[in-house]
């Protein structure tokens, strides 16, 4: 019994280590000279940025600027309430609701746990719904009633609250509501483009609550992401097609897809947004005009589905021949080949590729504030031309900068998510 107490009480304690952070800290920045030298200058670099920007943020500049033309930067110049008829932004506001509820339930669905995601749902939409009360009770702005801040902040809460409940029904419902989930998504797109356009040929303001808004009217953000979504959803089964059209043994098609590709990968988008805006209607029956909105549409999707093919294509020719030929050894034709082995390989090898171009094409669409569009950086330029804020440079293309970098870094989280979902780069 002695031996055995006296053996327990030799055994020593871990020897203590000093904090973590500062023994990361003497590990990783400080371990030598040359090191600790390097991280003093850069400590003094972003001390003085940090000063200079924190100082310009908080007393010089101008940020009245943007909540006196958020509708601007958001919806462009989209009919709000004319001559004391229907206000039409509750179109738009409908199509977001329906968003926060298809992505609630989606996420229900296809995510095994779903809690954390809960809290990201609740938590950024409380904080942007707390972003316009603070700046009224801070600022003190004569021309913004309170009103119209507790209206805005309680719709932001009402689209959190719906999407939460979107998540816990999908999550009650689980699989059963997976084919409901993709015919929604389907079926979202078409709707919304009713609802922004409406019904009819001409605008009338004595036709509510669904009259026709010409695209005219449509601006800001609202413009940005449709133009986006349009070249991605047209432009990736094209791009797919030409890959395919490239890689074909037919002569005609062949020749087709190589000169398509090679000449619009050779011409700036920039000109064809031009010739959208001049030259398209020329090419159509007399008569027969589209719209500029329209114009611009087409070139975009036309110009990112030949970046497309050439990705589509190396993810081709990365599938080894093996695939081929162990799909034709159990009897599959050429058709059934390429659409159940080796394409879908093909577009799961280059998921990276595609969605670093669909974030390009997002910041491409900006170009077409050059043709007369008014997207983002077409308002963000009227706004900073209006004498009563000029000087404001700054303030507005640092604010449309935000949202260029929250929809492309979602899309880049996202394909991170769908990476790790197939497993790509996992052999």
């Amino acid at each position: 019994m002695t031996t055995h107490t006296s053996s327990r009480s030799e055994i020593l304690p871990p020897p203590l280590e000093r904090s973590a952070v500062l023994g990361w800290l003497v590990k990783n920045l400080f371990n030598t000279w040359y090191n600790a030298l390097l991280t003093l200058l850069t400590l003094a670099v972003v001390y003085f940025v940090l000063r200079g920007t924190l100082t310009w943020a908080f007393t010089d500049a101008r940020w009245d600027v943007i909540p006196n033309n958020m509708r601007l930067f958001f919806v462009g110049q989209y009919p709000s309430a004319i001559a004391g008829q229907t206000d039409y932004i509750w179109r738009l506001g409908l199509c977001v609701y329906l968003l926060a509820a298809l992505i609630g339930l989606t996420w229900g669905v296809r995510v095994k746990y779903p809690e954390p995601v809960g809290l990201v749902l609740v938590g950024i939409p409380v904080v942007l719904a707390l972003i316009p009360v603070l700046y009224f009770f801070i600022a003190r702005p004569a021309e913004t009633p309170l009103g119209d801040v507790l209206t805005t902040a309680v719709q932001i809460l009402a689209m959190d609250v719906i999407a939460i409940v979107g998540l816990y029904i999908g999550k009650w419902r689980g699989d059963r509501f997976k084919r409901l989930t993709n015919v929604l998504w389907i079926m979202y797109f078409p709707l919304v483009i009713l609802l922004i356009r409406g019904f009819g040929e001409n605008f009338d303001v004595q036709e509510a609550p669904l009259a026709a808004i010409p695209t005219r009217f449509w601006g800001g953000l609202l413009l940005s992401l449709l133009l986006s979504i349009v070249g991605i959803v047209f432009s990736f089964p094209l791009g797919v097609m030409l890959a395919l059209g490239r890689q074909s043994k037919l002569p005609v098609m062949r020749t087709f897809s190589v000169l398509y590709i090679e000449f619009i990968r050779g011409v700036p988008l920039i000109s064809l947004l031009f010739m959208g805006q001049v030259m398209l209607n020329l090419f159509l029956p007399s008569g027969i005009t589209l719209d500029r909105v329209l114009r611009a549409m087409v070139p975009i999707t036309l110009f990112s589905a030949a970046y497309l093919a050439e990705n589509v294509r190396g993810g081709l020719q990365s599938i080894p021949k093996g695939q081929y030929e162990a799909a034709y050894a159990l009897g599959l034709n050429g058709f059934k080949t390429m659409i159940f082995i080796i394409l879908p390989q093909a577009l799961r090898a280059v998921i990276p590729v595609i969605v670093g171009q669909f974030i390009g094409l997002f910041k491409d669409t900006s170009l077409v504030a050059i043709v007369g569009l008014l997207d983002l950086l077409g308002i963000a330029r009227g706004v900073i031309a209006n004498p009563d804020y000029i000087g404001t440079q700054r303030e507005v293309f640092l604010f449309i900068s935000v949202f260029y970098f929250v929809f492309s870094y979602a899309l880049a989280y996202t394909s991170r998510r769908l990476e790790t979902a197939l497993g790509v780069g996992i052999r």
